[in-house]
């Protein structure tokens, strides 16, 4: 039996298809994180691959956020299977069960623990020494604790706990337990690119939390780490149940990285940190892992894959867990009925789900939240203006507001009178204006104001042709068509002047200064945090982040740009 985790930064992403990407993992429990995919965006070819059967959870308020996917061979289809770790959104049979002690939560903190769509339990049946056991997968993706976000962090350590609690109850019950999915905090200073860099880093709740949750190998952490280990000592304040595969198997390795900032280019230098992992309790992780490493060769997101090998092997289940995405409506081939997509809706409701409507993108750095679960899965409503007829509602709106002008009234010359041909002469003296003649039509003339003909010349394709034009009236007047002849261009220092004016206003950016330890050209960046700061532009080295030892990486040239230039 082989497992994988990995969170793949957007499902949609895969532009070979991800059945391509399933196998080339090769694993019977493929378990992803991050899909960034909601159930109305999720098409039949990622819900419904060849061969797998899969189980999703999709964030309830936000599109474009978190969702996490367990795909399982037909060869590993789970008896059982649910969505999140509260059992709120259990409406199914066939669920895992055993919650664990919910009392210390509201209903309220359990709602928007699983409304961000981070976990999905999937329950399956090995045989294991001529015994038939259970082994409960626990595909989850815990949240980030935003640094300038306090209630963020509140988040994270209770969803930690949640999952904790939930583990723990499920692992009492009698069955085998994997935790696996991007955990989103490194554990000891070896998982770190650079530990120094980071104040108070045993310090880290995440990394307190994790010491509660893992089982201690006195031998192993005094022979590697000793500093690590009288933190250990002073943090702890229990013997966990389960254990980081991973370092099981590989207690001393260095530099064995699972996330890289794709901003900064570090996966080229390595320089990242470990923060994905494959949890198992104390009794499986002994008796039937038998490998655990991770894939740092496999790109296509800033995470890689990390796979464990077990020794037993799994029994297919006769058929899907009710959670399967191939009994979704949708995908089913069921008629669905009129009054699904019509269902009524308070109309206070509507306004604070408009009020609280959030942006569609993890890398906007969860600027905000989704804490208002309140709105969500409800589906539209027929207000009293939404059953206006269509018709109507136009015809009010453009009473109501002046017709849209074209982009092209903007480039064409002012016509100041448009007159008959025999009038022309003595108007045209009078009016000190040039003349203008078609040629489709001799006789037909026109009068263009001087400051009309730099335009004409400046913009000759945008002129020529003859529009209608709007009068003050509201009728349709139609103009002359109008030909630029040389005589009536600027001349040639005209033209300098104004491209030197338009260059005053329109320049680009200064060129690149040379970094002052490798001599290369600078990259032009811009600052996105909020803070006096924002939106001022600065010159760094163009190489990849990494460690301030290595030759290879980014030094630490920085230069403002002036406004000036």
């Amino acid at each position: 039996m082989k497992i994988v985790t990995w969170n793949i930064n957007g499902i949609r992403t895969f532009r070979g298809g991800i059945k391509k990407a399933l196998d080339s993992l090769d694993a019977d429990i493929i378990c992803l994180q991050e899909t960034k995919v909601t159930r109305d965006l999720l098409d039949e070819r990622t819900a419904i691959v060849d061969g797998y059967n899969s189980y999703f959870s999709f964030s309830r308020g936000r599109s474009g956020y978190s969702g996490v996917a367990t795909y399982c061979k037909d060869s590993a289809t789970p008896f059982a299977a649910e969505e999140g770790l509260t059992g709120l959104l259990t409406n199914h049979e066939g669920p895992v069960r055993c919650y664990g002690d919910h009392t210390e939560y509201s209903t309220e903190e359990l709602q928007l623990l699983d409304n961000e769509g981070r976990a999905v339990i999937t329950q399956h049946r090995i045989m294991c020494q001529d015994q038939v056991k259970t082994v409960t997968v626990i595909n989850v993706y815990c949240p980030r604790a935003d640094p300038e976000k306090p209630e963020r962090k509140q988040f994270k350590l209770q969803f930690y706990k949640l999952l904790q609690g939930r583990a723990e109850a499920i692992l009492k019950d009698g069955s085998y337990v994997i935790v696996l999915g991007d955990i989103n905090t490194s554990h000891r200073t070896i998982d770190h690119c650079d530990p120094s860099d980071i104040d108070d880093f045993e310090e880290n709740p995440g990394r307190k939390w994790l010491n509660c949750f893992l089982h201690s190998d006195k031998q192993e952490e005094e022979s590697t780490d000793e500093e690590y280990n009288e933190a250990y000592k002073l943090t702890s304040t229990h013997d966990g149940k389960f254990v980081d595969t991973f370092r099981h198997f590989h207690p001393t390795r260095t530099n064995a990285f699972t996330c890289w900032s794709t901003l900064t280019g570090a996966r080229q230098t390595n320089y990242g940190t470990r923060i994905d992992y494959i949890f198992a309790d104390c009794q499986l992780a002994e008796e039937q892992f038998v490998a655990a490493d991770i894939m740092p060769e496999v790109e296509g997101s800033d995470h890689c894959p990390v796979w464990g090998q077990l020794s037993c092997s799994l029994l297919p289940s006769s058929k899907n867990p009710p959670l399967c995405t191939r009994f979704l409506p949708e995908f089913a081939g069921k008629q669905q009925k009129l009054s699904r997509f019509l269902v009524k809706m308070d109309q206070k409701s509507i306004q604070s789900e408009q009020r609280n409507e959030l942006p569609g993108s993890q890398e906007e750095e969860e600027r905000r939240e989704n804490l208002n679960p309140s709105g969500a899965g409800k589906k539209r409503v027929l207000t009293a203006e939404s059953i206006i007829p269509k018709g109507k509602k136009t015809k009010t709106a453009k009473a109501a507001s002046k017709p849209q002008g074209s982009l092209l009234t903007f480039f064409k010359p002012k016509i100041t009178n448009v007159l008959p041909s025999t009038e022309a002469p003595e108007r045209q003296k009078n009016l000190d204006q040039d003349e203008v003649t078609s040629p489709q039509n001799p006789s037909v003339k026109g009068s263009v104001t001087k400051d009309a003909t730099l335009v004409l010349d400046g913009s000759e394709q945008l002129c020529t042709s003859s529009y209608p034009k709007d009068n003050d009236q509201g009728t349709k007047v139609k103009t002359p068509h109008l030909t630029s002849q040389p005589t009536v261009g600027p001349s040639d220092t005209k033209k300098g002047a104004s491209s030197g004016f338009w260059k005053s206003l329109f320049h680009g950016p200064p060129p690149p200064p040379p970094c002052k330890v490798h001599g290369e050209p600078c990259v032009l960046r811009t600052v996105k945090k909020e803070g006096p700061n924002m939106g001022r532009q600065f010159f760094v080295c163009a190489r990849p982040q990494g460690h301030a030892s290595n030759p290879e990486a980014r030094c630490n040239f920085f230069a403002w740009v002036d406004k000036g230039k």
